[in-house]
Order: structure tokens, then C-alpha cells, then sequence
């Protein structure tokens, strides 16, 4: 049988891997051991940072429907239980981009859900 030679193989493995720690500082970039460390962390990171972002976001348009509501009287679970009651299906991403972009309709909408 032939003797198998890994070095083509290898040499691809470690620049792939120093390949995707371009861009990190000190040894996490330069050396093998630490960039392969650094580099599965990052891949965890990536992972779970996927689910914490939609998290975040939410939170933000609460934040925004929060204020904008206030700006009529009302705080946002009282303006969410309206808008339930209405009958009015816009989720928190939809209505957040209405209070920032198009004052002058949700106003009108915080109008007809307060009506009611």
C-alpha cells in the first residue's frame, strides 16, 4: 500500500481555521491553538446571539410604542389592550414603524382604539 501524505490536507485545515480568525488581536489571530479557541467561542457567540437579537428587538419596539403611546395618555398596555379590542391585528414591529414614520396615522389609530 502507498504511504498517505495529510500535509496538503492540514495546511488547508489550519489556514481555513487562521482564515476565519482574520481580524483578531494577538495570538487569537496568529497562533493555531488560541485561534481555534477563539474561533469556536465566536461560532457559539453566532449561535446564540440569533435568538438574543429578535429578543432585543421586540423589546425595542415595546420601548418605542411605550413612548409613543404615553404621548397620548396612555401606556402601552393599555394601548396593546385596545388595539386587542379593536380588532386591530398589527404586530409591535408594524406599529412601532407607523409611530416613527407616519405620526399623523398613529395618531389616528390611537384615536379610533381609544374611542372604543
Amino acid at each position: 500500500m502507498a504511504k498517505v501524505k495529510w500535509a496538503v490536507a492540514s495546511r488547508q485545515r489550519r489556514k481555513k481555521l487562521l482564515r476565519q480568525a482574520k481580524g483578531y488581536r494577538g495570538a487569537r489571530g496568529r497562533h493555531l491553538l488560541k485561534a481555534k479557541e477563539t474561533v469556536l467561542r465566536a461560532k457559539a457567540y453566532r449561535t446564540r446571539d440569533r435568538k438574543v437579537k429578535k429578543r432585543e428587538f421586540r423589546s425595542l419596539w415595546i420601548m418605542r410604542l411605550n413612548a409613543a403611546a404615553r404621548a397620548h395618555g396612555l401606556t402601552y398596555s393599555q394601548f396593546i389592550a385596545a388595539c386587542r379590542k379593536a380588532d386591530i391585528r398589527l404586530d409591535r414591529k408594524q406599529l412601532s414603524e407607523l409611530a416613527i414614520t407616519d405620526q399623523v396615522a398613529f395618531d389616528q389609530l390611537v384615536a379610533s382604539v381609544a374611542a372604543k
